[in-house]
């Protein structure tokens, strides 16, 4: 065994191992991940965290849940976490996700991106696990010609990030037609929010996130919130976005895994837009934190950063009706109140609570 337990978490360990194949999940650490950890031990799953904290928190990670600290690169670590638990189900979230520093550091994205998921998907392959989620994103999409934009939309990615998404995906096509593997791929919208309950929500200081800034900003946490481009061709001249809470992307992963393992999920077509099917500007977002929060920040205009397209909102129709989810906080008030609340319990913490 070359990992490590965390000794947090051996007070759970006798729950997890008397599972018959619990779930690992990479990257739980994160911001996206802790919540979805948390739908998957509520929905009654046994989950392993396997996160190198390189931008996730041990705090992050749900008590109930067994946390490993490793790269998730490293094939012999993943190689011993499946024969040590018969793990038969990954879901892979661990990655970079910036656009902007993808841009200005291509290789980081395809080493930690690309090159990780495959070995992640060798040491699968050779462990024989059956099922594989993959977090993807709607930047594969590049520049849609037409919004929203479906699952069979042409891919045409306009940053690294895009790009190294994009080959996982495919890698998942060719190992499922090389070796049998069942996979589906979800492809996140403008993730935003905390958890209602409180229990997890975004913290990464480096974040770049509309939403988590406004919010900052909204607090006092941060001295002026920055507009990037007000000369796209869309109503108020700002970038649309399909925001979705984070809370119901993670009780997507929740469906989509039971369609999945359930032999539901056509191998032809396992991909599923995870969004709301309308976006909002820069300009709305920022109006909106500002009448939430009862404050007027100062907002500042700059230039148009690379790899940005003018409008992504998803086309949900699929995702709907084949994993029949439903959104509970499809509403932008919420998803703003959430985050709001989160960012004032940080700021009320002494040590905070951080991702």
């Amino acid at each position: 065994m070359r990992y490590t337990i965390d000794t947090r978490a051996k007070k759970n360990r006798h729950k997890i191992e008397s599972t018959d194949m619990p779930l690992l999940v990479t990257g739980g650490a994160g911001y996206i991940g802790s919540h979805v950890v948390l739908a998957f031990r509520e929905a009654g799953y046994s989950v392993i965290v396997l996160d190198d904290l390189s931008t996730g928190h041990r705090r992050a990670v749900p008590v109930d849940a067994e946390f490993v600290e490793g790269d998730v690169s490293d094939t012999r670590v993943v190689s011993d976490l499946i024969a040590d638990y018969g793990i038969a189900s990954v879901v892979h979230l661990a990655a970079q996700t910036s656009v902007l520093d993808s841009v200005h550091d291509p290789l980081l994205y395809y080493l930690k991106n690309s090159v990780a998921s495959a070995n992640l998907l060798r040491a699968c392959i050779e462990g024989g696990v059956r099922v594989f989620m993959f977090s993807s994103t709607a930047a594969v999409y590049g520049v849609p010609s037409l919004v929203p934009v479906t699952e069979s939309a042409p891919t045409n990615p306009i940053n690294p990030y895009g790009r190294s998404k994009l080959m996982t995906e495919s890698m998942l096509r060719d190992l499922s037609a090389a070796y049998g593997l069942s996979y589906v791929v979800l492809r996140y919208f403008n993730v935003a929010g905390a958890d209602p309950s409180g229990r997890a929500g975004p913290s990464n200081t480096s974040s770049r996130h509309l939403i988590k800034l406004a919010s900052e900003a909204a607090i006092g946490a941060r001295d002026y919130v920055t507009v990037y481009g007000t000369d796209y061709d869309t109503p108020d001249g700002t970038c649309v976005r399909d925001y979705i809470h984070v809370s119901d992307l993670a009780h997507a992963h929740v469906a989509a895994l039971r369609a999945l393992s359930d032999g539901k999920i056509n191998q032809c077509d396992p991909v599923f837009n995870c969004g709301y099917g309308h976006g909002f500007s820069v300009r709305e977002v920022l109006a909106t934190v500002r009448r939430l929060g009862r404050v007027s920040f100062e907002v500042r205009n700059g230039s148009r950063r690379v790899g940005d397209p003018p409008v992504l909102v998803a086309d949900t129709r699929r995702i709907r009706s084949k994993l029949q989810w439903s959104p509970r906080y499809d509403d932008l008030d919420l998803i703003i109140r959430t985050a709001l609340v989160w960012e004032e319990r940080l700021a009320e913490c002494q040590n905070g609570y951080s991702h």
